[in-house]
Order: C-alpha cells, then structure tokens, then sequence
C-alpha cells in the first residue's frame, strides 16, 4: 500500500510543473499533460517512485547507517529542519560548503574545532582568554555552528543523501555523485531525473509539496530506525542499494 495517496498530492499541488519552456525533455515519462502553458506531472508516477524511495530509505536506516538531506532554498529550509531532526539525521539548510562530501576530513575538522571551543568553556581555558579572544572564539563557533552544526554527528560518509531541487543543489549532487553514494531527489519538469538514482517527480517549490513528500521519507526512515530497534540488526549500504536497484529498474520499465 501506498504511504500517499493520489488526493493528498493533488491538494498539496505536488503535480504542478514548470512552464513549458523550461522543461527538461528527460522529464517527458513523467509528464501527464500540459494546462495553461504548465506542465502538470503524472501523479501515479510520483506515488511509484516515492514509495521506492521509501522502501530504499526504511533499509538504510534499518541497517544503522546515516542519510544527509540537503535543501538550502527558502521554502524547504524550515520544514528539512524541523522533520529530519526529529528522525535524527543530518541535514543543509544553509549554503553547502564545496568539498563538504569530496573533502569529508576537512569538513570534520571544522566540526572538531567547534568541539574544541565547547570544551574551552568546560575545562577552563576560557577564562584565561581576553576579551578581545573571547569574542573571536564566540564568532568563529556561531558561523561553524550556522554551516556545521546540524552534520554534528556524521562522523562518516552518509549512506544515501537526499536532494530538494537537484539545480540549486547541482553542488552537492555532484559531489555524491562522484563518490558513489546513492541520490533521492525531488525532482521537477525543470531538472534531468536521469542525474539522481532514485528521482521522485514532484513539485520543488510549493511548501506543501515539500512537505507531503519530506513526511513520507521521513516516515519511512523512523520505521526503518524502529525496527532495527527492535531487532538489532541491520544490513550494509551495499545490500541496501542492491535490494532497491530492481525495483527502480522496474519502474523505469513500466515507464
């Protein structure tokens, strides 16, 4: 069974493309028609994919390993903050740091020298610090905080990431891309679905899209999280991709 159904993504307005003249010609399998000059997307094909999408997710987070959602446009940023540090994963909602994945020793640095500063105030050596230090210090771990804070706790490369508009966050695409690490995505009739190895075809600007899609993944991974509470096991990244690919193939078939 589905975790959405077709109404709720028409009342979200999930199925609402782009104008015509700024389609993407790839997106054409997941375009249902065209009203006004707008694109409007196959809502059938959106519950397909999101329920692979699902699937995929509840496996990676059944088998321990950590998924990084990333979305840095205004419309997205409070409601990837607010569901996906409920599930405890990491997350972007600010500028993405090139090298943030590509150059992952670099990025831990930056976190352990927010570390650094916090144990300073504990052990300290903070007040042996001037003030003119101590305001430096407390400027350098508001801004690591403002770009580092929320992957806190990715002390490795994540298993999966997730995307919310593939164009704004071609970055950080690229970057998993490069290093082999699976890619959900939101994906409208602007953007090539072919980029991203699990594309959800949906509306990627309209908060209610956004949201209706981000519940369903996020539910997925708290099932996936729940289990492996309960059974204390959990499988490779490896497996977990491998298990997902047919059902992708799949779909990309019956399309």
């Amino acid at each position: 069974m589905s975790r959405v159904n077709f109404e709720t993504l028409l009342e979200a307005g999930v199925h609402f493309g782009h104008l015509k003249r700024k389609w993407n010609p790839a997106m054409a399998p997941y375009i249902f028609d065209e009203k006004k000059g707008i694109h409007i997307i196959d809502l059938n094909k959106t519950i397909a994919h999101l329920d692979q999408a699902c699937a995929a997710m509840k496996q990676i987070a059944k088998s321990g390993k950590k998924v990084l959602f990333v979305a840095t446009k205004k419309q997205a940023k409070e409601i990837i903050a607010e569901r996906v540090a409920a599930i405890n994963m990491p997350f972007v909602t600010e500028r993405w740091s090139g090298g943030m994945l590509t150059n992952f020793q670099t990025t831990r640095k930056s976190i352990r020298k927010m570390a650094a500063i916090d144990k300073m105030k504990t052990d300290g050596t903070w007040e042996t610090l001037n003030k003119r230090e101590r305001l430096f210090k407390t400027r350098q771990r508001e801004k690591l905080e403002k770009n580092f804070g929320s992957i806190a706790e990715m002390t490795r490369q994540p298993a999966a990431i997730f995307l919310v508009d593939i164009l704004k966050e071609h970055i950080a695409l690229n970057e998993a891309k490069r290093l082999n690490v699976p890619t959900f995505a939101m994906v409208d009739t602007n953007s090539d679905p072919r980029l991203v190895d699990f594309p959800i075809p949906a509306n990627d600007d309209a908060t209610k899209s956004i949201t209706v899609i981000l519940d369903a993944i996020c539910g997925a991974i708290k099932e996936g999280l729940e289990e492996r509470k309960s059974a204390g096991t959990g499988k490779d990244k490896d497996e977990v991709v491998e298990a997902a690919a047919p059902k992708a193939e799949e779909a990309a078939t019956n399309e």
